[in-house]
């Protein structure tokens, strides 16, 4: 493979000149899918008292995109492959239009459920196909750097922006309108997408598809989610949340078992063995677990203990967001090309651990400027300056047949994470609550006293469960550091690098 790299590199197509357009573009549709996961959260209680969704329902309305989007992210990452990654990502953007159209205009509970489930379908589509044609695209260490950064910044603060938008849409307008608002996302992504992306020539994979490994992806994918979102419900000693932890288990064993023994695998091992690349699924996936925790417990925290409305509950959250900015593109674009990822990603996942230390200690009377504000910059600092080079290494280098694949590993470990955090966290906080209320509730003689132990109880509950993301994201700094050894990027190598293995690529796949 290494004799004609060298010779093909030299002849190497020039950068695309629409690249920085075409960014645009695939950041917007980025935007959409990752707001999309928290823009609902908060439209939820009106969408279930109009349509009449029972409360043990109600979870479906987030569970069915989540499920749908994380056990069909590899799929998505392999059809983006084949099929081809810019008419992969405008399919995906026309279709979860059309899925928002759908949930915007639902009638009953069935077809609210239905509308997300299309959309989690779309969006693994699409996320995949966004990510390889970034990572296709901007193949200059400093471009590239730039490039992530902005995407790093989307697909961190994506979520906190879906609670701003969800606020002052539910508040303003109609709950229908958090589906509604992706259809102008969709449409101008997509209409963009097709008249300015070029896609790279010789970067298809069109090996013919492992259905086996995606029949056992899918479903293990889909058993640990729902494993994960039963557990926060029904508790997990219960009976169907065991079953899906062992189902997933050995779903997801076979489908390892299978992808080191079929000619074409959906997932090359040789994606996720190479040490950087799973030191940074994994880091990534804890990171994201310690986070969506957080975002739950204090979107809680603000509405219920201190009374802020929906839409001052989303603007809460714009220091995290300006932190993730600034994290992502000054501190993190700036550095990359100079220092090695690691020395980003793990000091970056320690400031986002200091910023959730601050957050241990809430209580009913905390005040947001002087607690909950320097908390939150600092997690944004962190999480950008860690996501950013997480990003860019995660495709780097990767062959371009497997592009698609390797930012499906990337998208599945953030969702994943979230489904795995949103449950895990909340049930450390809602055990530490309920012990709290049997330990305090007997001195309380009047009915406002029951009350603000039950809120203390509350607050000592979220505190508990943010201990635990405190640990989580020192473990995932301490695995960015022992895992991710990839050294500064190669300023001169790095176009070529990519190139080289693009030719290098033809030969084979002619030859079959």
């Amino acid at each position: 493979m290494s004799e004609t790299a060298p010779a093909t590199a030299a002849k190497a197509p020039a950068p695309d000149s629409n690249r920085w357009k075409a960014l645009t573009f695939i950041a917007l549709a980025q935007l959409m899918v990752v707001l999309d996961a928290t823009i609902v959260n908060i439209a939820l209680p009106s969408a279930q008292q109009d349509l009449g969704i029972s409360d043990g329902n109600r979870q479906w309305v987030i569970t069915a995109y989540a499920l749908a989007f994380g056990g069909l992210l590899l799929f998505g990452g392999r059809i983006a492959d084949l099929w081809g990654r810019k008419r992969t990502f405008v399919t995906g953007l026309i279709g979860f239009a059309g899925a928002s159209a759908l949930g915007g205009a639902a009638t009953n509970e069935a077809m609210l459920l239905g509308s997300r489930a299309l959309q989690g379908a779309f969006g693994a589509l699409l996320a995949p196909a966004a990510l390889s044609l970034l990572a296709v695209m901007f193949t200059d260490a400093k471009e590239r750097a730039k490039a992530f950064g902005i995407y790093g910044a989307i697909a961190g603060g994506g979520g906190a922006v879906g609670l701003i938008l969800g606020g002052v849409l539910t508040e303003y307008m109609d709950w229908r309108w958090t589906f509604f608002v992706n259809i102008p996302f969709a449409i101008v992504a997509a209409l963009g997408a097709y008249f300015v992306i070029r896609e790279p020539q010789g970067g298809r994979n069109r090996s013919p598809l492992d259905i086996p490994g995606v029949v056992l992806s899918t479903l293990g994918l889909v058993a640990l989610v729902y494993g994960f979102t039963r557990a926060e419900s029904e508790g997990w000693s219960d009976s169907v949340t065991i079953g899906m932890f062992v189902a997933s288990v050995v779903l997801l064993a076979a489908f390892v078992v299978t992808e080191s023994k079929v000619k074409a695998p959906l997932l090359p091992l040789r994606v996720i063995t190479e040490r950087n690349r799973g030191g940074i699924y994994l880091s990534l996936g804890l990171a994201i677990i310690a986070m969506f925790g957080l975002f739950l417990f204090l979107t809680y925290y603000l509405q219920i203990v201190k009374g802020f409305s929906p839409v001052k509950t989303g603007f809460a959250f714009l220091p995290m967001i300006a932190g993730m900015i600034v994290g992502s593109t000054q501190i993190g674009t700036r550095l990359m090309t100079r220092v090695p990822p690691r020395m980003l990603m793990a000091p970056g996942f320690l400031v986002a651990a200091v910023g959730m230390l601050l957050l241990t200690q809430l209580e009913i009377g905390t005040s947001y400027a002087g607690v909950i504000l320097p908390a939150m910059v600092l997690l944004g600092l962190g999480m950008g300056t860690a996501f950013m080079p997480a990003m860019s290494l995660a495709t780097q280098g990767v062959e371009p047949r497997d592009a698609g694949v390797a930012s499906a590993m990337v998208n599945t470990s953030q969702q994943v994470g979230g489904a795995i955090g949103t449950a895990l966290l909340n049930t450390i906080a809602a055990s530490a609550t309920t012990s709290y209320i049997k330990d305090h509730i007997g001195g309380a003689t009047s009915q406002s006293q029951q009350q603000l132990v039950q809120l203390q109880g509350q607050v000592h509950g979220y505190a508990n469960a943010i201990w635990f993301a405190v640990g989580i994201l020192v473990v995932a700094a301490a695995i960015a550091a022992t895992f991710v050894n990839a050294g500064r990027p190669d300023m001169s190598a790095s176009a070529g690098s990519l190139d080289g293995a693009e030719d290098d690529l033809r030969v084979p796949v002619v030859a079959h």
